[in-house]
């Protein structure tokens, strides 16, 4: 069983800061091509806006911050492209991890990692394990990852783990209990999804666990993404009433 609550089954505690943010960071091409650069320039700066969401996430108390870096439909994109997405992963992985490290944060990457290059593995290995018990700030990249996917491994982790529940007779899985085989079962489920770059689509990312998410979308580009964009969006997240499917009686009586 997953040790936090479900928003199917139960009512998650909520407070003013949500506990996870997941986002979604779309734009840095737009933000180039808009000052005739070239897409690597917006991808580079789009690292820096990272930067920034993470500092801007561990002064305001967030303790899980997702972000969607690379689909596990990315792969269509230019090879280009591709390559340079990739050079780019790999020297973050080489230069950010420490400075991770030293400030507290825990690093996890979530995906299908066997598309990547062996130097990447074994930075995102190290890496992990590095940080494995810091407790400031868990930072999840999500890295040839597909939300679909993600159920369908999930399924298989259960089945594999529980033969006996494949058998003829055997009680319908329930939900609960798929859940801990997911990606990303070490963590809540994400109280405030946020999207850049003015598209109002969940992409593919996080298809379980946003089940109940709080939504914002941005016209902003990633790149320009900053911790007052950071400020609004948790401003939008503190006025709404989160009632997971109950009315705003039953929510408020659960809650004591």
């Amino acid at each position: 069983m997953s040790a936090f609550t479900s928003s199917t089954h139960g009512i998650p505690v909520t407070t003013e800061v949500p506990r996870h943010v997941a986002i979604i960071m779309d734009g840095n091409g737009r933000w180039a091509r808009q000052r005739h650069l070239p897409r690597v320039a917006g991808h580079r700066r789009g690292v820096e806006a990272v930067r920034v969401a993470i500092k801007a996430s561990v002064a305001v108390g967030i303790e899980y911050l997702t972000l969607f870096a690379f689909s596990s439909e990315n792969w269509r994109r230019p090879a280009e492209e591709v390559s340079i997405l990739m050079d780019l992963f790999l020297r973050a992985l080489e230069q950010e991890v420490a400075k991770l490290h030293a400030n507290g944060i825990r690093l996890r990457i979530v995906g299908d990692l066997g598309r990547f290059a062996p130097r990447i593995r074994e930075l995102i290995a190290t890496g992990e394990a590095l940080t494995a018990d810091n407790t400031r700030l868990t930072l999840t990249i999500a890295a040839n990852y597909g939300g679909r996917q993600d159920i369908a491994d999930a399924a298989q982790r259960y089945f594999a783990a529980h033969p006996e529940a494949a058998l003829p007779g055997a009680p319908p899985l329930r939900a609960d209990e798929l859940t801990p085989c997911l990606a990303m079962s070490y963590a809540p489920e994400p109280d405030l999804f946020i999207r850049t770059g003015g598209e109002q689509r969940i992409s593919n990312f996080l298809l379980w666990q946003l089940a109940y998410t709080e939504l914002y979308f941005t016209d902003l580009l990633w790149p320009d993404f900053d911790a007052t964009a950071l400020d609004a969006a948790l401003a939008s997240y503190r006025s709404r009433e989160r009632r997971f499917g109950r009315t705003t009686d039953q929510v408020q009586a659960a809650r004591g």
